[in-house]
C-alpha cells in the first residue's frame, strides 16, 4: 500500500503500488473491483464515492464499480486528509479550508485559513477546524462563515477534534484535552497529562476516553471532568482508542493491540498477528450479523513491504485456557493470513496487498 486505506462499514478501500485502488469485501475478505487510480493522501469515503487526491485533480470514483464519476482541477497540496460529511466533501491546504458539493464536485465556498492542523470535524449544520495559531473554530456548513472561535492557549495547538451533540474535545500541544460547550466554544473543564494529546478522543454516553504521549489511557466523566480511572501503557500510543463490546482497544506502532475494561481500564486481553509487520493504519470496526460483538480490521506491512488486511471479532466470554479450541460463538471472517487465536479474541482471517 502506498497511503493508509478508506472504510465504510464492512468495505474498505486500498491504495496500491502502481497506482492502483483496490476495494474489498472485509467479511469474506474478497475483491470487489481494483481500478487503475492514484492518490497522494488517504482517501475518503461516503455518499456512494470515493474521493482522491491523485495530483492537480480531485477525482471520486462510484463505491459500485470503482468507474470516475466526476474529476475536478485541484493544484494545491492538502494539509489534512479530504473528509466527507453528509454530503458535503472538505480539503484542507496551507492556506484555505474548501467546501465541495460530494455529489459533482461543485464548489460552494473557500475560506482562507492558513493552519489548519488536522482534518476538520462535522456535526450537525456545523464544521469544526484546529488551527496552528492556537484556535479552534466553528464554521457554518452552508457558508464557511465564522460562528465562534476559541483559542486554547498561549503556548499549545489544538489537534483532532470529536465533535459530539453539545460538546466538543480536543486534545492539545499544551498537555491538556479540552472540553468546549458547541454552543459558543467555552471551555466547560480540561484535564492536564504529561505530554501532548494528539489523537481524537473517544467518548459513550457518560465518559470520554483518550491516550497522551506521555503512554497513559485515561477516562473521565463526559459531564466535569473528573478521573474515573487512568491506565499506563507500555507502548507509546498511535492512534485513538476503540471501542469493542466491553473494553477499550489500543494500539502502538507494533502489536499486540491491548484491550482494557471500560468499567475501571484494567487489562483485559491482546491481539496479534501470526505474521510480524508494523500497523499501518488505524485499527476499524463495524458490525456484521453474523458476528459476536464488533469486527475489529488490522492493516499491517511486513519487512518485505507486503501488507496484510486481517479482521476477527471481541467476545465477552473469559479468556481460554492454554491450549483450548477457540472460543464458541465466533465466526471466521473471511480465508487468507490468520490471526493467532488469542484470549478474548476470534478466530479471523485475511488478505494480503501491495
Amino acid at each position: 500500500m502506498t497511503v493508509r486505506p478508506a472504510f465504510d462499514g464492512a468495505f474498505g478501500y486500498f491504495p496500491l503500488e502502481g497506482d492502483r485502488i483496490a476495494a474489498y469485501d472485509l467479511l469474506p475478505g474478497t475483491l470487489q473491483w481494483v481500478v487503475n487510480a492514484a492518490t497522494r493522501s488517504e482517501p475518503a469515503v461516503g455518499g456512494g464515492f470515493l474521493f482522491l487526491d491523485p495530483g492537480e485533480a480531485l477525482r471520486a470514483l462510484r463505491v459500485s464499480d470503482g468507474s470516475v464519476a466526476w474529476e475536478i482541477p485541484f493544484a494545491d497540496t492538502l494539509a489534512a486528509p479530504l473528509v466527507f460529511a453528509d454530503g458535503w466533501l472538505f480539503a484542507a491546504t496551507p492556506q484555505s479550508l474548501l467546501a465541495f458539493q460530494a455529489a459533482d464536485g461543485s464548489l460552494i465556498w473557500r475560506r482562507d485559513l492558513g493552519g489548519v492542523r488536522a482534518a476538520p470535524a462535522a456535526a450537525g449544520d456545523r464544521l469544526y477546524v484546529s488551527l496552528d495559531d492556537g484556535r479552534v473554530l466553528a464554521l457554518r456548513v452552508k457558508d464557511g462563515e465564522t460562528v465562534w472561535e476559541k483559542k486554547l492557549s498561549s503556548v499549545g495547538m489544538p489537534n483532532e477534534i470529536l465533535a459530539l451533540d453539545r460538546q466538543l474535545f480536543v486534545g492539545s500541544t499544551d498537555n491538556y484535552l479540552y472540553c468546549l460547550k458547541i454552543r459558543n466554544g467555552e471551555i466547560d473543564w480540561r484535564k492536564q497529562t504529561g505530554a501532548d494529546v494528539i489523537s481524537r478522543a473517544l467518548a459513550d454516553e457518560d465518559n470520554v476516553y483518550f491516550v497522551s504521549f506521555d503512554n497513559v489511557l485515561r477516562a473521565l466523566n463526559r459531564s466535569h471532568g473528573v478521573q474515573l480511572w487512568m491506565r499506563a501503557l507500555q507502548f507509546r500510543p498511535a492512534w485513538s482508542p476503540i471501542a469493542a463490546l466491553d473494553a477499550l482497544i489500543v494500539v502502538g506502532p507494533v502489536l499486540p493491540a491491548r484491550a482494557f475494561f471500560l468499567k475501571d481500564g484494567t487489562p483485559a486481553d491482546s491481539l496479534t498477528t501470526e505474521k510480524p509487520g508494523d500497523l499501518v493504519a488505524p485499527l476499524h470496526t463495524f458490525t456484521a450479523p453474523a458476528a459476536f460483538g464488533p469486527v475489529i480490521v488490522l492493516v499491517t506491512r511486513s519487512i518485505s513491504g507486503e501488507a496484510s488486511v486481517v479482521a476477527t471479532s471481541r467476545t465477552v466470554e473469559p479468556p481460554p485456557a492454554p491450549g483450548i479450541a477457540p472460543l464458541p460463538n465466533l465466526i471466521p471472517m473471511g480465508a487468507g493470513v490468520p490471526v493467532i487465536p488469542t484470549p478474548g479474541f476470534g478466530p479471523p482471517s485475511g488478505f494480503g496487498v501491495r
